[in-house]
């Protein structure tokens, strides 16, 4: 059963995870930018071994993983992209619908030459990851989404109603004009209000990520992240009608989205694993890292997660 008070805070900061310090990715990375049906897509690719892709959330780029890439890159190929219209990536006028970004991830693998791979989604990332999952289930190893509901899969019906989703809406020439100049006030007020702690996001963190929202069209194309939501919600009514036979990371922070990431995902998908992060925020690589890395990691790995979080 869906807890309000804890869900409407995670929802009201959806898509707005933020990092401990950033942190470089190993040297031992290559980037590059890879040409899409419409976008150029930034990637980080490192390691050797079984592929894993990594897809972040609203408010972020692909920095935020960049700790869990250095673990995972010790037997893992890893794909860190940053998605169409934020960091790095081009900014194009449409295909912010999640299963466009999904085509996104797939042209990338193809032209790395990566057949199929395992899929951790974090916020926006979580919804892009299903959308995956369920376009191409034959390339899906298996899928890690945390701490974010999926449009469209159930209880969405309640949870877009929470007047916390006033920002899903939120967009526009007007309410661009509102943040321009102001991108920091904005991500700090999610930072603030929706960490478990707020001094896991430091200075320097919000200081890397304001200053990547600043750039020309990157709210404008924040916001349709959101604005698509909508579409997202239809399509993936669709896709649910066929369950996803991958195995299922659930992870939720106990402070957000807890227990109710597994509820939503067995709506989705049938062999889905639990994982509660004992006393985390929404902000689960920076806030829980101890945790997280290593259960991601075991869980991709086919091997068991730690069983006092998880079920």
């Amino acid at each position: 059963m869906i807890r309000p008070l804890i869900l409407a805070c995670l929802l009201a900061a959806l898509g707005l995870p933020a990092g401990a310090s950033i942190q470089p990715f190993p040297s031992s990375f290559r980037v590059q930018d890879i040409q899409t049906d419409g976008a150029t897509i930034h990637v980080r690719v490192g390691g050797k071994g079984p592929a894993v892709v990594l897809l972040h959330g609203f408010g972020d780029t692909g920095d935020m993983w960049s700790p869990l890439a250095a673990d995972l890159a010790r037997n893992h190929t890893v794909v860190v992209p940053d998605l169409r219209g934020m960091g790095l990536s081009s900014h194009p006028e449409s295909g912010y619908d999640k299963r466009t970004q999904a085509a996104d991830v797939r042209a990338v693998l193809t032209k790395l030459g990566i057949d199929h791979a395992a899929v951790v989604g974090h916020d926006i990332g979580t919804m892009v990851a299903y959308a995956y999952a369920a376009r191409y289930p034959d390339k899906t190893d298996r899928l890690v989404v945390m701490d974010a509901p999926v449009p469209g899969i159930p209880p969405w019906d309640q949870i877009v109603r929470l007047p916390a989703l006033w920002h899903f809406d939120f967009g526009g020439p007007d309410m661009e004009r509102l943040v321009a100049g102001r991108e920091r006030i904005y991500l700090d007020r999610f930072w603030n209000e929706f960490a478990g702690d707020p001094s896991k996001v430091d200075e320097a963190t919000r200081q890397h990520y304001a200053k990547l929202y600043a750039q020309p069209k990157a709210m404008h194309d924040a916001f349709a992240q959101f604005r698509a939501i909508r579409q997202d919600a239809e399509d993936n009514k669709t896709a649910m009608t066929t369950k996803l036979p991958m195995p299922v990371l659930a992870i939720g922070g106990e402070k957000s989205f807890g227990a109710n990431e597994a509820v939503v995902m067995r709506n989705a998908a049938t062999n889905v694993t639990e994982l509660v992060v004992p006393n985390a925020g929404h902000w689960l690589m920076e806030e829980a890292s101890n945790v997280t890395i290593p259960a991601i990691h075991h869980f991709i790995d086919g091997e068991p997660i730690a069983a006092t979080a998880a079920k």
